[in-house]
């Protein structure tokens, strides 16, 4: 079986992009074509409808996510490439309608501010047991679950932590994970580890509720920048909204040989 794709990244964040009804959309069929070694490679696999646009997304596991700020990100990009949309654009979601506005395009390389809609404290003092001892956690809902975790340095075994977290019993449908250390009154310092995807250079969603977090504890006041290992993303809060402004670029065109069917 034939798959096309369109390869894009936001901020490191990168996904394969297939339009609607050109291929079976199942876990095994995600899991194949975002593989590294045998497979193009990405943190997650999009369906994308041109009109109206939306988008499903699957993580490279299999699972399906609720959104993704980086990936919904790349879709705009293509859908503008395609000429489905020009300036602003809203695309549907798993977790609802998300506007977002062009800033500027050289070429194959876009920059979007997306309006991330209300993020919602869930828990401000959670105390998990994990196997390293209790530890305090916020719990964000940003349209997908954020577990968010306050550092005050990256000298520890966080992606072990970040994968215990994920997993752990207190979430049924387990949940992404960031760590968050201040670095300025605007400015967070934060890695990632996602549900379904393990660690990733740079999460849009997981930006905004590490962002949403600092913003809740005063850690940090508007707008907020978030340095992620692929660079920066930039927040801002208006009202109770927070919009997020980043990066994303086409990087590949494709057919997938896949042999599972």
């Amino acid at each position: 079986m034939q798959i096309p794709f369109v390869k894009a990244h936001g901020a490191g964040n990168d996904f394969l992009m297939t339009w609607n009804g050109d291929a079976p959309f199942t876990p095994d069929l995600a899991r194949a074509i975002c593989d590294r070694h045998t497979g193009p490679g990405a943190d997650g696999w999009m369906l994308v409808t041109r009109r109206p646009p939306a988008i499903r997304l699957l993580n490279s596991d299999g699972s399906e996510a609720e959104l993704s700020g980086n990936g919904t990100r790349c879709a705009a990009a293509l859908l503008v490439r395609e000429g489905v949309a020009e300036s602003e654009l809203t695309i549907e979601t798993g977790a609802g309608p998300k506007h977002l506005r062009l800033i500027s395009r050289d070429g194959l390389q876009f920059l979007f501010e997306m309006n991330m809609g209300t993020p919602r404290v869930l828990d401000a003092a959670c105390q998990l047991p994990l196997s390293t001892g209790m530890q305090a956690v916020t719990l964000v809902d940003v349209g997908n679950p954020q577990c968010v975790v306050l550092v005050d340095h990256f000298d520890f075994d966080w992606r072990a932590m970040g994968a215990e977290i994920e997993r752990h019993a207190r979430f049924p449908n387990r949940t992404n994970v960031s760590f968050v250390r201040r670095a300025g009154a605007h400015s967070i310092d934060v890695r990632f580890f996602e549900r379904g995807a393990g660690e990733t250079m740079s999460s849009g969603t997981g930006s905004t509720g590490a962002a949403c977090a600092a913003l809740h504890h005063g850690l940090v006041t508007s707008p907020v920048q978030v340095q992620t290992p692929a660079g920066p993303l930039e927040l801002r809060q208006t009202g109770d909204a927070l919009y997020l402004t980043g990066p994303a670029v086409v990087i590949a065109d494709g057919v997938f040989h896949y042999h599972g069917l």
